[in-house]
């Protein structure tokens, strides 16, 4: 079995309340659990307002599985996203 795991660093500029980061984040977070049927969480930065880290996991018996689904979850991400993507990155645990 091997665990996927995407990382997105996000910087959202425009925002100017935790109310107002959080609307962005659960809008991708729901798109992402809806297309993809991935477990999305907030790991970081939870408390800045125009700063978030998400991760994206999912496991599976095929590695090549995992990434072409993590690759269109990270594509996704960036098409909904656009310039407040700052960072994203696979990593695999076997």
């Amino acid at each position: 079995m091997v665990v996927g795991v995407l990382r997105l660093e996000i910087h959202l500029p425009y925002a100017h309340s935790l109310k107002d980061k959080r609307q962005t984040l659960k809008k991708l977070k729901d798109r992402l659990r809806a297309r993809f049927n991935v477990a999305v969480a907030e790991l970081d930065h939870q408390d800045l307002w125009q700063r978030a880290t998400l991760g994206i996991v999912s496991l599976n018996d095929s590695r090549a599985y995992l990434a072409q689904l993590l690759e269109a979850a990270s594509e996704e991400s960036a098409r909904l996203l656009g310039g407040d993507l700052v960072d994203s990155y696979i990593e695999y645990l076997e």
